[in-house]
């Protein structure tokens, strides 16, 4: 696996501001439909709000289609979705075209919403098997847990070993979920960690130290590997700035 880059920025506004830079460079950088998977929970917020407002004219936004890498198994307007988020941050400001967003279904049971998820990837990559030369995603957005869990692969969870699917159901913390799985978020051109905080600080230099007993160390995309951190989740690395 590539060595991770690390930016580590002043504060969470700093990280969404320089994170949001960079995806509209990488946007920018290629001339077919760009595909990005969205991470919920709350950090980053701050990201889709920029994104939403600053780069609303400045992204090709009918280039860009988008997925997500995890959902909680709710109704889209429970505060809990992560599609809910996106929406009200993102897709409420920038116009990406309707066809090209592509969220988690949360209707019925979780295994067969994870079925058509996974029919779904499939379709928008015209294989039933990931090929190395060529990637799923453009880009693949992660959070960090503070029990090192990312989208919703969580320590312990047998979804951590499944080689097959490209998405499974799995247990949360709250309630049942659907999460890409390692074959799916690896099948990426760039995968990108956003990480505020100081109480994610030893978690954080657990994963980039390689502790590969906590889900998020375990992911090796094909392509880069990227960490946006504040000063203070970084605060336990040996790193002087941005590297």
């Amino acid at each position: 696996m590539p060595k991770p880059q690390i930016e580590v920025l002043p504060d969470p506004q700093s990280v969404a501001e320089s994170m949001a830079a960079w995806i509209a460079e990488r946007i920018a950088a290629t001339s077919d439909v760009f595909r990005m998977a969205l991470s919920g929970g709350n950090t980053p917020r701050l990201l889709y709000e920029v994104l939403g407002s600053e780069y609303r004219d400045r992204i090709e936004w009918d280039r860009v289609e988008l997925f997500w890498g995890d959902e909680r198994f709710v109704p889209h307007g429970d505060p809990r979705s992560n599609y809910r988020m996106a929406r009200e941050t993102l897709l409420a400001r920038a116009p990406v075209l309707i066809d090209n967003i592509h969220p988690i279904v949360t209707d019925g049971e979780p295994d067969p919403a994870a079925r058509r998820y996974e029919l779904l990837l499939k379709n928008v990559y015209g294989a039933e098997f990931l090929s190395p030369e060529r990637p799923l995603f453009d880009l693949v957005l992660l959070g960090l847990g503070d029990d090192g869990h990312t989208a919703s692969l969580f320590p312990g969870a047998p979804a951590l070993e499944e080689a097959a699917h490209w998405v499974v159901a799995a247990a949360g913390h709250d309630v049942p979920r659907i999460t890409l799985t390692y074959p799916a978020l690896e099948s990426s051109r760039a995968v990108a960690f956003l990480v505020a905080g100081a109480d994610k600080a030893e978690i954080v230099r657990r994963v980039i130290s390689g502790d590969d007993s906590l889900p998020a160390s375990r992911v090796r995309p094909q392509g880069e590997i990227v960490w946006f951190l504040d000063r203070a989740a970084a605060s336990e690395l040996q790193t002087n700035g941005s590297a």
